[in-house]
């Protein structure tokens, strides 16, 4: 509208219509070794059901059911989730039920939460109306079972 002295700019020139992959100019940005790839935890959600194992080098939060171990970087067991397994993680937040051995640096028993089985840690906290049956053993190095341990027997009803 108000262009008197100024040079009218030229339009952008049109996207390249070429698929990325065609043109080995381009680079493909990937993250770094060793960071994170999610920002957000990865959710089984409430109406989902897994029968086997669960291994993530991320945040995992569980709000179904896990049938089998799951190893994390965090783990979050929601009100509604439900593990039957061994539970490995670097930080661990109980709010509903496992069934099962439990080893992690950090271990939190929230209120609510119902937790059936041992539990190796470095740090430990249970907050009131938690439900807890079996033993609770500190360990400097609490992911790793110690070489002179007996195998954790197998988790089920053996039925």
């Amino acid at each position: 509208m108000f262009t008197r002295g100024k040079t009218p700019e030229a339009p952008p020139p049109p996207p390249s219509l070429k698929p990325a992959s065609a043109d080995p100019q381009v680079a493909v940005k990937r993250p770094a070794p060793g960071m994170s790839r999610a920002a957000v935890p990865s959710i089984i959600s409430a109406d989902v059901k897994i029968v086997g194992s669960v291994k993530s080098e991320g945040d995992i939060q569980i709000d179904g059911s896990i049938e089998g171990d799951v190893y994390a970087a965090v783990l979050t067991i929601g009100q509604q989730g439900s593990v039957q397994g061994k539970v490995v993680a670097e930080t661990i937040t109980v709010q509903g039920a496992v069934k099962g051995q439990i080893r992690g640096k950090k271990v939190q028993l929230a209120t609510g939460a119902k937790v059936s089985g041992d539990i190796y840690h470095a740090s430990l906290s249970i907050e009131p109306n938690a439900i807890f049956e079996g033993q609770v053993k500190y360990a400097q190095d609490p992911m790793n079972p110690p070489a002179d341990a007996p195998p954790a027997p197998p988790s089920g009803d053996g039925a």
